[in-house]
């Protein structure tokens, strides 16, 4: 593996080809300079997800590392029971959504996703620190979107900087129309049009922005187009080539640039009785732009930001009128 230590301090060890690496030589329970900062964000940029190994952090130090990096959005669209005192908190608790959607799986999207891509501005980056996770399986793997990018021929990207997609939850998946998730989705809808190609607001690169688990189709063409478009575009980005695959243990964190990555949950742990219970953070991202300059469009829904949804408030005041009667 190739190891260098930045001006901070901190040291870099890549660990694939494309995408990942490990940040050493930091403890995020202490103070962390401004230099140490800079220098993670620089390694962020340049691998895309990046790895600390037995960070011993509570909530509130975990919102606090997100803050340094920019603002803090509200845990999640749909999520109505945020952490007590950590709104900005999303618990990925495999026992907890089976509880609260009846549905045997850890998080809202169990495919390869970029997070939240159904809003008109998709978090920037996410932080996700491990508590409790089993010592086997349960890996996740993330993508770069940029080398997939760039793995096209000329005439391909050429065609993709030109596309725009709808991105919506549950996107091409078929849910009980009274299943507790369904409900959710429907409580707050989001969906966005965004550029099948999206360019990096700070490295000014091309990233192949469309996901299995949000994209529902590509705009302007026929359905049978669009569907033979996005499998190849599917099948480009999650090519292992592109790929880094992460195995958990307590107290690991991974932090990934939401701008150029897709990730994939764990495959492998849906038929074994076992706890994983990790917490998310997401810094507020901006409204995606593409090489021919059309910015997303926001079709239903509204801006995700520090706030608690506007379609959560309403439902919550609405719970409680009806406890008050």
């Amino acid at each position: 593996m190739s190891t260098t230590t930045a001006p901070s301090g901190i040291t870099v060890t890549q660990l694939a080809g494309h995408i990942g690496a490990e940040i050493g030589n930091v403890n995020l329970a202490g103070p962390i300079s401004d230099a140490a900062i800079h220098d993670i964000r620089q390694a962020l940029l340049k691998w895309k997800v990046v790895f600390f190994r037995g960070q011993q952090i509570d909530h509130a130090a975990q919102v606090a590392f997100t803050r340094r990096f920019g603002e803090v959005t509200y845990a999640h669209p749909h999520e109505d029971q945020p952490i007590d005192g950590h709104p900005e908190i999303l618990p990925i608790d495999r026992s907890r959504y089976e509880r609260r959607n009846g549905l045997r799986r850890a998080s809202y999207e169990n495919r390869w996703h970029t997070d939240v891509t159904a809003a008109v501005n998709p978090p920037a980056a996410s932080i996700l620190r491990a508590v409790n996770v089993p010592s086997f399986g349960g890996d996740t793997q993330w993508t770069n979107l940029v080398a997939a990018y760039e793995g096209l021929s000329a005439p391909l990207r050429a065609l993709a900087d030109t596309l725009r997609a709808e991105h919506r939850f549950a996107a091409n998946l078929r849910l009980p129309a009274g299943s507790k998730l369904a409900q959710r989705f429907a409580q707050n809808p989001l969906v966005a049009i965004h550029p099948v190609v999206r360019v990096h607001p700070e490295t000014g690169e091309r990233a192949l922005f469309v996901n299995p688990g949000f994209t529902s189709h590509i705009v302007d063409v026929s359905p049978a187009e669009s569907s033979k478009l996005l499998e190849l575009f599917f099948e480009q980005i999650t090519r292992p080539a592109y790929t880094v695959r992460f195995h958990w243990n307590n107290g690991d964190i991974a932090f990934w640039d939401n701008r150029a990555t897709s990730h994939l949950a764990p495959q492998d742990l849906d038929h074994i009785e076992v706890e994983r219970v990790l917490y998310r953070t997401t810094l507020v991202g901006d409204i995606p732009v593409g090489p021919d300059g059309f910015h997303s469009e926001l079709v239903e829904g509204e801006i995700f930001g520090t706030r608690v949804p506007t379609a959560l408030e309403l439902a919550a005041r609405g719970e409680a009128q009806v406890q008050a009667v």
